[in-house]
């Protein structure tokens, strides 16, 4: 357990179990729930059946990247109207959904249609794919969960007051701690998909965790990476680029007392931005309450001028995720980061990630990361 300085910004955190048996949690922040002089004793009363996962992960040995097979996902919620949204309040005159109060500030939820569950290690799976022991087999264990960030289904992230980012941070912290405590989790990662161009089918405003059972490829390769660095300087490879990107200066985009912004010196998406925290820490759960305040109003400066980057645009699609230090072993390798970045090229072109890209994983991008240091601190000041 982390401790951490007093805060004055005040979340009062209630668990409660879905009809299905998932957990939801709720993250209140105002009246009259913050202070506890109004409880969240709601209950879901949709008839579900209990919640089960046959998710289970396979190693492609032509890579050594392990494969999350989820055929219980091909059939989840497509882009529904606004007034059947799942992730909306439960209100008067409108179908029940995952959320039974008929208000909220922030909630939390497993995932109805996860990639991971904990539920899936009650299969009998064997330890390879047809008895070949070329072809390792597990159960997809680990944990997703939905992030709802407000409960105005027109809301996004950049819209939110800095009380309500705030308090989502908290939100990323707290769960970050809890899922790490998970067996067999290897990585938490937190993370907004946002535009429908890039393939999200909720528009309401929420974000996913993730508690993988196994490294992802982008962090597997960056451990080995530091490993190298480490063993041929002796430092930490994630606290040199950060260090190298401040003496250099060309790309840093926002420089403040407790977190830097840079477009990285091989930036790969025509808009790419990536945030540290000055002080090494290996995830969100490790920041400390002068971090976490700072990092309300920085993030949400670095989502607006996302949305500000291309003339007229409105809303330009993104990725923002959290990547954070492995849970056990290679752990001191690991450093907190977030990469925040747009697929969209110009207004109304996208990137696509065709042959070279997605075939042969050889990366080409459109723009150097110096012009698109220049549109940020631009579109920033």
């Amino acid at each position: 357990m982390t401790t951490h300085e007093p805060s004055t910004h005040a979340v009062r955190k209630t668990s409660t179990t879905l009809a299905d048996g998932r957990e939801l949690l709720y993250f209140d922040d105002s009246e009259p729930w913050v202070s506890g002089e109004k409880t969240r004793d709601l209950v879901d009363t949709r008839p579900l059946p209990a919640s089960e996962s046959l998710s289970q992960i396979r190693l492609d040995v032509l890579t050594g990247d392990w494969v999350a097979i989820a055929a219980q996902r091909m059939d989840r919620t497509f882009l529904p109207p606004p007034d059947a949204s799942p992730l909306a309040p439960s209100r008067p005159g409108r179908p029940p959904t995952e959320i039974p109060a008929a208000d909220y500030d922030v909630v939390v939820f497993e995932n109805r249609f996860p990639s991971l569950a904990q539920s899936a290690a009650a299969q009998h799976l064997p330890s390879h794919v047809d008895d070949e022991e070329l072809w390792p087999l597990a159960a997809g264990t680990g944990r997703c969960e939905v992030v709802c960030f407000a409960s105005d289904p027109d809301a996004s992230f950049a819209s939110l007051d800095l009380h309500r980012v705030r308090t989502i941070v908290d939100v990323w912290a707290d769960r970050t701690e809890a899922l790490s405590a998970l067996p067999g989790v290897r990585q938490v990662v937190c993370f907004e998909n946002r535009g429908r161009e890039i393939g999200v089918t909720l528009t309401h405003p929420h974000g996913q965790i993730y508690a993988y059972p196994y490294l992802p490829q982008r962090t597997d390769a960056m451990i080995r990476q530091s490993r190298l660095h480490r063993d041929r300087t002796g430092r930490s490879l994630l606290s040199d680029v950060l260090a190298t990107e401040l003496r250099s200066g060309r790309r840093i985009v926002v420089d403040t007392e407790h977190w830097v912004a840079y477009v990285p010196a091989a930036a790969r998406w025509p808009v790419e931005v990536h945030l540290a925290p000055r002080r090494a820490v290996p995830d969100l759960a490790a920041l400390s309450t002068a971090e976490r305040d700072a990092l309300a109003g920085v993030y949400r400066d670095l989502l607006r001028a996302v949305d500000d980057f291309f003339v007229g645009v409105d809303e330009v699609p993104y990725i923002a995720a959290w990547h954070q230090a492995p849970v056990g072993a290679d752990r001191d390798l690991g450093r907190l980061h977030l990469q925040l970045f747009s697929m969209m090229r110009s207004p109304g072109r996208m990137k696509f990630l065709a042959g070279s890209e997605s075939a042969m994983g050889a990366w080409i991008n459109d723009t150097t990361p110096e012009a698109i240091a220049d549109r940020f601190r631009e579109v920033l000041a």
